[in-house]
């Protein structure tokens, strides 16, 4: 009788060492990360606050480990295109996605049918920025105060527009969600990124913005775009003279908040090396004096957070958008 004992032996031991060969090649993979470029993509178009926090964040590993970060740009249904694109990529660490709060936490709700789950389909990387929307207008239109917008909107409801980077884009559901505590009707234009809408906004195309400061306070700075109010609970520290939209004294604004995160996310799977080696070279940007100051004086606030607090917040805003999406009734264009 053949010796069963034997060669079970030998072919337990032949699994172990292929194991402990494949564990070592992939050691090997991830000691040197990372040895070839990075390619982080940003599911909008150049110009809005993603864009800006992406390539601020790219030239920053850029400089620390000498491989060029490669932002690609897919705009697209809300930031889902670009988001299943890296869903889709290989789990290496060389693909990354600068998610924020509409691809990551409201997309879901608005499309019943993503290509891609934003808790399942990612490995959260990094939380990298918190970024408190302004609430800005054409200078043709007359109001200098939230107060007096809501006056002016409930006055002449379906005449003011506003614009968004899109159906599920964080402006859009902020706006949203500031249109059902106001009970004011504004029409929403949706455009494939936040720049667009901003180049609209200052030619009068569209006379209301509630988007992120980055994109929108250098033409208030310039005087083409007029400032009302933050979503923050408080003020920013770059701009202390403008009021919380909680400040407008109206009762139903009462505890307004609806600010904007953003954070770095790969492929589900990639190993945990590569993302603990990611999250601390960012986080030691973000913290670094440098950063800090570029951030907050285009009104973001950095947010040095280890990975699993990125991936709480992910999932508690899941929860926390999904009634204001339905209370809305949005919908995919």
């Amino acid at each position: 009788m053949p010796n069963t004992s034997g060669r079970r032996l030998l072919l337990e031991g032949c699994i172990a060492a292929a194991v402990s060969t494949l564990a070592l090649g992939a050691a090997a993979q991830t000691s040197d990360y990372p040895n070839r470029p990075i390619r982080m993509v940003v599911p909008f178009t150049p110009g809005g606050s993603t864009d800006i926090l992406a390539r601020t964040m790219g030239e920053q590993l850029t400089r620390a480990w000498g491989q060029p970060v490669i932002i690609e740009n897919l705009p697209g249904a809300g930031g889902s295109l670009g988001a299943d694109k890296v869903a889709k990529a290989a789990p290496d660490g060389y693909t990354l996605l600068m998610g924020h709060i509409g691809t990551l936490a409201v997309t879901p709700s608005i499309y019943p049918r993503l290509p891609y789950d934003p808790v399942k389909s990612f490995s959260p990387v990094a939380w990298v920025a918190r970024v408190p929307n302004v609430l800005v207008v054409h200078p043709s239109v007359p109001a200098r105060s939230v107060r007096e917008l809501v006056q002016h909107g409930k006055a002449h409801p379906g005449k003011l527009n506003y614009g968004s980077g899109g159906n599920g884009s964080a402006a859009h559901i902020a706006t949203e969600f500031f249109k059902l505590r106001s009970d004011t009707d504004i029409v929403h234009v949706p455009y494939k990124g936040t720049a667009p809408a901003v180049t609209d906004a200052v030619s009068g195309q569209i006379q209301v913005l509630l988007t992120g400061a980055p994109a929108v306070m250098p033409m208030v700075k310039a005087g083409k775009l007029v400032a009302l109010a933050v979503s923050s609970p408080q003020r920013l520290q770059g701009f202390p003279e403008l009021p919380t939209i909680a400040e407008s004294g109206l009762p139903d604004l009462a505890g307004f908040e609806a600010d904007q995160w953003y954070g770095i996310v790969a492929p589900a799977g990639t190993p945990e090396t590569i993302v603990r080696k990611l999250n601390g070279q960012i986080n030691a940007s973000l913290n670094s004096q440098e950063i800090l100051s570029r951030l907050q004086s285009e009104g973001a606030i950095p947010t040095p957070y280890p990975p699993e607090v990125f991936g709480k917040l992910i999932e508690a805003e899941i929860a926390r958008w999904r009634p204001v999406v339905q209370r809305a009734g949005l919908r995919p264009n």
